[in-house]
């Protein structure tokens, strides 16, 4: 058996889940990862922003941030972990934005999916130009782009090696990407949600505006929702906290950060149960 089988194997699936109602990965698969200095999750869904995909720009799509993004996740497809990627579509619209042109809220909703299956067309390519195998999954059907979101189907992309990225949110107005991912996760049985962002972790102020913010190593569900932080809305949260997900932020614009949280260094702010 090739060294590449062999880490084939070792990403088993339960269809089970444990007492605690969390991801259905074997355990013993990720302590004997971790401790031999390999991956601590198996799979996971990496939540994207529209705007990272811009990068230095206002608006729109950044070759150079997006072909970045792509060897990131390349590098952690190499180590064997199943990879999940929801996308956002701030980049090119957001419907709670538009105020101005008085669009109705749900009409604003699904004209942000839209922007989210362009942002997802443009991950695919960078991807399979980085050399990952990848899938475009989107909750609202259009065959000729992407393939429907069926949990099963996404499930079995993910154990061939496949990226999937899933698109369109979860194809309802009034819900965002964030719980997108947060629902994603908990249907394909990911351990963790890790959420890119521009700065280091989840701070208790906006550390880009106020001076001498605090940065959370560890905070749980409750004080986000309590103290209102900007981690993901209150419906993801609730919804992670209610089934036990764990949620890593980090900093994706730094190089390697990535495959640091996946190796299991402390990366970020962990947002658990406590």
């Amino acid at each position: 058996m090739t060294k590449k089988a062999a880490g084939r194997k070792g990403q088993t699936v339960s269809a089970s889940t444990n007492s605690r109602g969390k991801s259905s990965i074997e355990t013993t698969v990720t302590e004997t990862a971790a401790a031999n200095g390999g991956p601590v999750y198996q799979r996971l869904v990496l939540k994207l922003s529209g705007e990272s995909l811009s990068g230095p720009q206002e608006f729109g799509l950044h070759k150079e941030t997006i072909q970045g993004i792509s060897h990131e996740v390349k590098e952690i497809c190499d180590l064997g972990v199943q990879v999940a990627i929801v996308v956002g579509g701030g980049n090119f619209f957001r419907g709670t934005r538009q105020k101005e042109l008085a669009i109705d809220r749900a009409t604003g909703d699904y004209m942000g999916m839209l922007a989210t299956v362009i942002n997802g067309l443009a991950m695919v390519d960078a991807l399979e130009k980085a050399g990952c195998h990848t899938r475009l999954l989107s909750a609202i059907e259009m065959h000729q782009v992407a393939e429907p979101f069926i949990r099963r189907r996404a499930t079995r992309h993910l154990e061939k090696g496949r990226v999937v990225i899933f698109a369109a949110g979860t194809g309802n107005p009034y819900f965002s990407t964030d719980t997108a991912a947060a629902l994603r996760a908990m249907e394909i049985k990911a351990q963790v949600i890790l959420k890119a962002t521009r700065v280091d972790g989840v701070y208790d102020a906006d550390p880009e505006k106020v001076k001498g913010a605090k940065r959370f190593e560890r905070i749980s569900y409750l004080d986000v929702l309590q103290k209102g932080l900007s981690v993901m809305d209150s419906t993801a949260i609730s919804l992670c906290m209610d089934n036990q997900m764990p949620i890593v932020v980090f900093n994706m614009t730094v190089p390697g950060n990535l495959k640091r949280v996946v190796l299991g260094e402390q990366v970020g702010s962990t947002v658990t149960a406590a």
